[in-house]
């Protein structure tokens, strides 16, 4: 392995190492990708001083992105599946990937630092009973919108946000369109990519179409 990705490595998991140091046992698992990337999970209640000790005491004061995961499996099936297809049984186990999770849904954000270049995926797990996860836009003010999107498109809600409302759908639009379990009509009625009805040519009958 190149020295270059060692020295990241050992980069890494010193983050590692000085967000426990930060936050504690509000650090419950990591994954590190040796050379690559690396990814916390964190307790909800924790999310917000995660987010400050990531900028202050670790130097991620670069914002990239925050979402939500929805792990799921989808009760619909895989829309893109050939419909005629035999039907074959589903996995309804939920995998919540790198850092491992304990419930359906998590929120998931990335920050970097713009010294190192190096930085970090951070997740949290979300209680259906209880969607709500403070705010980081005191922290980062480049979450505003992201965060707007994810209570839009998941239904998770952040505290002290300054403005939540609506960006893409109407204001009394139901239901979260993000979430496995929102039935998307349009793959239902016509499943991606989809059965055409042709026309048979000008002067030809549906009957004439098949040959001899």
């Amino acid at each position: 392995m190149p020295t270059s990705e060692l020295a990241s490595d050992h980069l890494r998991e010193a983050l590692v190492d000085r967000l426990r140091s930060a936050i504690g046992d509000a650090l419950v698992g990591s994954h590190l990708v040796a050379g690559v990337d690396v990814w916390v999970r964190v307790r909800a209640d924790a999310w917000r001083k995660a987010g400050l000790a990531l900028r202050d005491q670790l130097g991620m004061d670069y914002f990239c992105y925050l979402s939500a995961i929805d792990w799921m499996p989808s009760p619909f099936g895989r829309s893109e599946d050939d419909p005629t297809a035999e039907a074959t049984e589903r996995d309804d186990t939920i995998r919540q990937g790198y850092a491992g999770g304990e419930t359906r849904f998590q929120l998931l954000a990335r920050v970097v630092s713009s010294s190192t270049h190096v930085g970090i995926n951070i997740k949290a797990d979300v209680s259906e009973d209880d969607l709500t996860v403070e705010s980081w836009v005191p922290v980062y003010t480049g979450a505003n919108w992201h965060e707007r999107e994810t209570w839009e498109m998941f239904g998770i809600n952040f505290a002290g946000h300054p403005d939540l409302r609506h960006m893409y759908l109407p204001t009394e639009f139901e239901g979260f369109p993000l979430r496995k379990d929102f039935p998307l009509l349009a793959r239902l009625v016509k499943p991606w990519p989809g059965i055409a009805d042709v026309e048979p040519m000008p002067g030809v009958s549906g009957d004439d179409e098949g040959g001899e």
